[in-house]
């Protein structure tokens, strides 16, 4: 049995606090500044839904980063303004790239190596799914409107959280149609110039646009819990019940060892 402390912390019928998992969230870089920074809402639907987020800053140091990694139990990689560097895929920069910022790729990278080698559970969202399928060997569109035919509007603008397009082939084995999303009917919201393009390895397609973009990656192994998503449900967590099932479902499976 569970009670509420007068601070509110969840304790059991022992009086012991009930353990919450650590969530490292990857932080983004102000290049003109040099400030790191990350958006609230990563950290408000992961603490919303049990977990405690954990700001990780891109300080490029592999014992820094393994020892963070050691700490955690579950690692989200959320959106950026900024664009993977197309090297890490075999292209050379085409003129619609955006900035790259060398800090990110390296930390999410190196954080995504230590991810496979624990099993831990991973989210990526949006430039995190990104990162996650170049990091598995695959490759991106540099700018979708360029190299795509006929694309949907993948750029909405305001307001962000407006969930634009509906999102189809969506198997029914898949994580996300456990949790509520259906073929053709389910909207999301869309923030982003690039795009998966050829598939990384032990990653499965489980949702497109109409104009085919890749939606949404779920690894094709039963003993991992690894997915990635275009849109952004951290800025609907509190009022779509799909965008708030996504985050419960990760911090779960982040919960599971205990």
């Amino acid at each position: 049995m569970l009670k509420l402390t007068l601070n509110g912390a969840l304790t059991n019928i022992e009086g012991f606090m009930t353990p919450r998992p650590l969530i490292g969230i990857t932080m983004r870089l102000e290049t003109a500044t040099r400030r790191f920074y990350l958006a609230r809402h990563y950290s408000e639907a992961v603490q919303a839904s049990g977990g405690v987020p954990l700001h990780i800053p891109l300080i490029v140091d592999e014992r820094y980063l393994a020892s963070v990694a050691e700490r955690i139990d579950g690692l989200l990689l959320p959106g950026s303004d900024s664009d993977t560097d197309p090297y890490a895929y075999g292209e050379e920069p085409r003129p619609r790239l955006g900035r790259v910022v060398p800090e990110r790729d390296a930390t999410d990278g190196f954080l995504l190596i230590e991810a496979e080698r624990r099993a831990m559970p991973v989210f990526g969202i949006c430039y995190g799914m990104q990162a996650l399928n170049v990091a598995r060997g695959g490759s991106l569109h540099q700018d979708i409107e360029t190299e795509v035919g006929s694309p949907l509007k993948h750029e909405q603008g305001e307001p962000w959280d407006n969930n634009t397009h509906v999102i189809r082939e969506i198997p029914s084995d898949s994580i996300i149609a456990d949790l509520g999303a259906r073929d053709g009917e389910t909207k999301v919201n869309s923030h982003h110039h690039q795009a998966v393009k050829a598939l990384g390895r032990d990653l499965r397609v489980t949702a497109r646009t109409s104009d085919g973009i890749v939606e949404c990656v779920e690894d094709t192994r039963q003993d991992r819990f690894v997915i990635g998503v275009q849109w952004h449900p951290e800025l609907s967590w509190n009022w779509d019940v799909f965008s708030k099932a996504l985050f419960d479902r990760f911090v779960a499976e982040c919960s599971s060892k205990f």
